[in-house]
């Protein structure tokens, strides 16, 4: 468990937000943010469910077709979807509640104290990525009565993207997934992009590679096969190990790391086993079973491969009609001209996008990249506020056409 409690004033600012949206008035979007941030999430163990029951409660009141989905215990995703008509696909919202652990370095701000200074909301979560959350939440609330004849709006609201997109995994596994979150003719993934929109982000398939050996006195190693040799040599392989696709034009090429070894169990033993694990990020276009493939030619067969983490690259052409109507609406945010650009961090997309259609998919939210999962994380006011208008816009964009 978390060292750290939920705040104690959590209960009373929820409260006071769901009293507000019960009679009818708006539901202010940094309020909602902050009553998420109090909760305690950090993932392990999660306990995502204090932040999806309470925005299924208010998403439910305000005509929203709710789904908690459980795939552990105190550990759900939320579907939330209003509208829908034949010829026209709604669009769809994504976002994650769990969060990454404090760190080691003190906080000179209440992690889960939601305190504003100027223009900045501190806390974990703050940027990556609750305020996201609370942006489409809230412009979905506000818009729910002029959704509800329309093409219609999907909110998918994930436990578990911080380790691997399990609970979006999870609830695309399923085998009712289709009805629970149906198809979406466009996706706005709401991770911290400072509302800056982004067309894709990198994959990331990580493996354990391993040989085996056999053990044997160190002082007769002719006796045995040492398998750190193995390893090691399979190692310097990935040293030099060049991928045999064109780099992408926005991506550029796939990256490969090795990130840990390590092999024996003391110095005077020949080691029977050994193991490395390898960080790939890859970029559209590569294929991981094609990449596994290639590893497994270049490092041969003493060498046994096991999938840590498998998940995809996302790409939309720049050019695409709706992610053209997504940079005008963020256009006037900005001084310059805004340009096509990508992220390295994975999201949801990679899990929801494939059983969505395959929808255009745009990157944006509130938050600033460069805070997420540091010490004193903050996210700009301004930019939440900012961040529920352009949702707004984008929906009604959507749905009105």
């Amino acid at each position: 468990m978390s060292a750290h409690p939920i705040n104690t004033s959590s209960a009373s600012g929820a409260a006071a937000t769901a009293d507000a949206a019960a009679a009818g008035n708006p539901v202010d979007v940094v309020a909602l943010t902050q009553t998420l941030l109090r909760m305690d999430t950090i993932n392990p163990p999660g306990n995502e469910d204090q932040c999806t029951h309470y925005l299924a409660d208010l998403l439910g009141a305000a005509g929203y077709h709710c789904r908690l989905v459980e795939f552990a215990p105190r550990r759900s995703t939320l579907v939330a979807r209003i509208g829908g008509k034949p010829g026209k696909l709604p669009i769809c919202f994504t976002g994650h509640v769990d969060l990454v652990p404090l760190g080691s370095a003190k906080w000179t701000h209440e992690p889960f104290g939601a305190e504003i200074v100027g223009d900045k909301l501190y806390g974990r979560g703050s940027s990556d990525m609750k305020s996201g959350v609370a942006a489409f939440t809230v412009a979905a609330l506000a818009l729910a009565d002029q959704l509800k004849d329309s093409a219609g709006v999907t909110l998918v609201i994930t436990a578990g993207e911080e380790t691997g997109c399990e609970g979006a995994f999870h609830l695309v596994s399923l085998e009712d997934a289709a009805d629970i979150v149906g198809q979406a003719g466009a996706l706005v993934v709401a991770e911290p992009t400072g509302n800056e929109p982004l067309v894709g982000h990198k994959g990331a398939f990580w493996l354990r590679a391993s040989a085996t050996g056999v053990t044997a006195h160190g002082s007769m190693p002719q006796h045995g096969d040492n398998a750190i040799y193995k390893i090691a040599r399979a190692a310097l392989e990935m040293e030099q190990f060049s991928f045999d696709t064109p780099p992408h034009p926005l991506m550029g090429q796939g990256t490969l790391n090795v990130g840990t070894m390590r092999g024996g169990l003391n110095i005077n033993s020949v080691p029977d086993a050994a193991e490395m694990t390898i960080d790939i990020r890859s970029v559209a276009g590569q294929e991981h079973k094609q990449i596994w493939g290639c590893l497994c030619k270049t490092m041969g067969p003493s060498i046994g491969l096991q999938t840590l983490l498998d998940v995809g690259s996302v790409f939309t052409e720049p050019d695409d009609p709706w992610m053209q109507s997504v940079f005008r609406h963020c256009q006037p945010l900005f001084d310059a001209p805004l340009q096509p650009k990508i992220v390295s961090y994975f999201t949801d997309a990679a899990a929801l996008r494939g059983p969505l259609g395959n929808p255009p998919t745009v990157i944006l939210g509130p938050g600033e990249a460069q805070m997420a999962h540091q010490t004193d994380e903050y996210c700009h006011v301004s930019k939440i506020r900012a961040a529920e208008q352009v949702f707004r816009n984008i929906m009604l964009d959507w749905c009105q056409q």
